[in-house]
């Protein structure tokens, strides 16, 4: 589900859960874990990768309309919870998408630090609207805080999906580059060799205001977004966008 490799003071984890990593209870209780535990570690930095064409193809639709009401209802704060904690992570996190980074795996992106995205046909956006389910509190103030303003709106509405070079430009992500590992490990041992008590510091003044606003709304708004995620209309719209995206 996982893989965890270590070279120096750099761990590397990489998506390995099925064909496009789709992100599902266990595996957002998983990797939420796997941060966790390396918060406290001996490590310096992390990089977030994937493995064959995708970086993630965001939520398991198919497991949300399978599942129901009993299914979101858990999956919906275990999704909260990954967010703010990757958000939050105190080390320096290099997220290097090799391929598609759709909807949960463009969030996972915009969490990084340094955000690099492997040269090619790889897409990545934030389609939700399309699919037709609200933004979670900490998913939106991630992108609120991740991507330039004057495109915020344009993205969320729209829902499009862009190649490298246009996620580039739009500012979602930092680097668009043909040595996707390499390069990821060396941005990753840039940042572990900065002092960790300063860079920790600094990464809370950066980003503690996205974090008290997305607890904030999450009291205003989750309930409502978790009500629409979890009903048959929606997922009657689930049901319909899965007819008309996925190859058979």
């Amino acid at each position: 589900m996982i893989e965890r490799t270590l070279s120096g003071d750099v761990v590397t984890l990489r998506l390995a859960h099925g064909k496009v990593s789709a992100l599902d209870l266990e595996l957002a209780e998983a990797l939420d874990l796997t941060i966790n535990e390396l918060a406290t570690s001996e490590a310096r930095a992390v990089v977030l990768t994937g493995t064959g064409s995708s970086f993630s193809a965001g939520v398991d639709l198919f497991r949300v309309v399978h599942g129901g009401r009993d299914y979101v209802e858990r999956f919906f704060p275990a999704l909260n919870r990954l967010i703010l904690d990757l958000f939050a992570f105190p080390k320096p996190l290099v997220v290097a998408a090799n391929g598609h980074a759709i909807a949960g795996g463009c969030i996972f992106t915009l969490c990084g630090d340094s955000r690099l995205m492997a040269a090619g046909n790889g897409r990545i956006g934030i389609p939700e609207l399309l699919v037709g389910v609200p933004f979670p509190a900490s998913v939106l103030e991630v992108i609120r805080f991740a991507v330039p303003p004057q495109h915020l709106q344009t993205l969320v509405y729209s829902g499009r999906t862009v190649v490298p070079d246009e996620a580039l430009r739009l500012g979602l992500i930092d680097e668009v580059t043909d040595d996707l590992p390499n390069r990821a490990a060396a941005v990753a041992s840039q940042l572990a060799a900065l002092p960790p008590d300063a860079f920790t510091l600094a990464k809370r003044q950066l980003r503690s205001r996205t974090l008290r606003h997305a607890r904030h709304y999450a009291n205003e708004f989750d309930a409502a977004a978790l009500d629409i995620w979890s009903s048959d209309t929606t997922h009657a719209r689930i049901r319909d966008y899965l007819a008309r995206t996925v190859k058979k």
